[in-house]
């Protein structure tokens, strides 16, 4: 069984790879991108135009990433002029004088909120690590760029207990979901030849065990998404929030923590996370995952996204990869099942799009690609082949 499900699934991955090299990457990079006076778009019209939306800061490093980890992996496009010209624009236009990113601007390139989000400082990170992995040529100046920034951070928003702050003063709930992009951060910069290892690991592990101590509720095993003051669970129904996509996407995060560290914990963590996700989490009608549950496991809101079912696959293929026999094969069943689910969202006329929000009642919701979803494509079919090379 679990040949004919690997062979299945190397299918799927040819696919999902033909799709990013031949029309996603090329779309992108020549209707997506701008140059370095106009920056990578927010959203592109299904008909394969950018559209004139604003642009959160969090675009700009995903965006960049992506080329960059393409053009590490061998994508033969034009990836080099994406990733500089865009790092150009992104530090011209969000970077502010305190070294941390603002949070929105306006497709001419004005600043319109400089708010601190810490979320968006965690892509930075994330787009500092793979320009060194594609770039070698300034992985010192990417080097230095997350050291200064790591230090900020420490210094102007570390809570009392561990992780961040939102805001000084501090702004509740305290949420999971930045740490989640941090740690991932993290995870890359500690793997990155010329980065300070010691610290970044060292900010991984306080991720992990603060996810593990206070973002998982000890009685389910599911994570939560909001916080007091404390990391106590925030009150109302807000603290009890949980959602499928995160739930898979921790589990990818920790299984990658777990085997990096030989902690069985954090890797039963991940699996139970996982569990959750498949078990609640999946609408059985439209056989995709679905936006957010209670921490009785309830439905809260059944709108379906597409980011979760990029996370849904990437922890299968992750946990088959760390698994052996019955066990691999479920994991290997989840994966096609999820990659199914992904599917149905890429499934757009102009090839190298897709839909974001499906509804309750099975309809897409008619709007425009946001190239934010990019980064969890991409991610999803660059872990599926990393995955299967080691099954095979």
């Amino acid at each position: 069984m679990t040949q004919e499900l690997q062979n299945k699934l190397i299918d799927v991955s040819a696919r999902l790879s033909t799709w990013l090299n031949e029309e996603a990457l090329p779309l992108w990079r020549t209707r997506g991108f701008l140059g370095e006076t106009g920056g990578f778009c927010e959203t592109m019209e299904l008909s394969g135009e950018p559209s004139l939306a604003p642009r959160r800061s969090r675009v700009p490093p995903r965006q960049i990433f992506c080329f960059a980890e393409a053009g590490a992996r061998g994508w033969a496009g034009d990836w080099q002029t994406a990733v500089s010209q865009g790092f150009t624009y992104y530090e011209r236009v969000y970077r502010l004088p305190n070294g941390f990113y603002g949070a929105l601007a306006s497709v001419d390139g004005v600043l319109l909120d400089d708010s601190f989000d810490l979320y968006n400082q965690a892509f930075a990170l994330l787009a500092y690590a793979h320009t060194a992995r594609a770039m070698p040529e300034r992985a010192q100046e990417m080097a230095k760029n997350a050291s200064d920034m790591l230090s900020a951070l420490k210094a102007g928003y570390a809570h009392a207990e561990a992780g961040f702050e939102e805001a000084i003063p501090s702004r509740l709930p305290l949420c999971s979901n930045p740490h989640m992009h941090l740690f991932e951060a993290a995870l890359a910069c500690e793997a990155q030849s010329g980065f300070d290892e010691k610290a970044w690991a060292s900010l991984s592990d306080e991720i992990a065990q603060l996810c593990m101590r206070r973002f998982i509720d000890a009685d389910t095993g599911g994570l939560r998404e909001f916080f007091a003051a404390d990391w106590t669970p925030y009150g109302g129904i807000k603290g009890r929030i949980m959602e499928p996509g995160h739930q898979f996407e921790w589990a990818w995060l920790l299984a990658r923590w777990a085997e990096r560290r030989a902690n069985p914990q954090a890797l039963e963590k991940a699996r139970r996370l996982f569990a959750i996700g498949e078990d609640h989490g999946i609408c059985p009608q439209r056989r995709v995952a679905v936006m957010a549950l209670l921490d009785d496991f309830s439905v809260h809101d059944p709108l379906a996204r597409l980011w979760p079912q990029t996370e849904w696959l990437k922890s299968a293929v992750r946990l088959a990869a760390l698994s052996t026999g019955e066990e691999r094969n479920h994991y290997l069943a989840s994966a096609l099942v999820a990659a199914d689910a992904l599917g149905q969202f890429m499934n757009v006329t102009v090839a190298g799009l897709w839909r974001d929000k499906l509804s309750a009642d099975g309809r897409f919701v008619e709007e425009p690609a946001p190239a934010s979803s990019f980064y969890h494509i991409l991610c999803a079919i660059y872990e599926v082949e990393d995955c299967l090379a080691r099954l095979s």
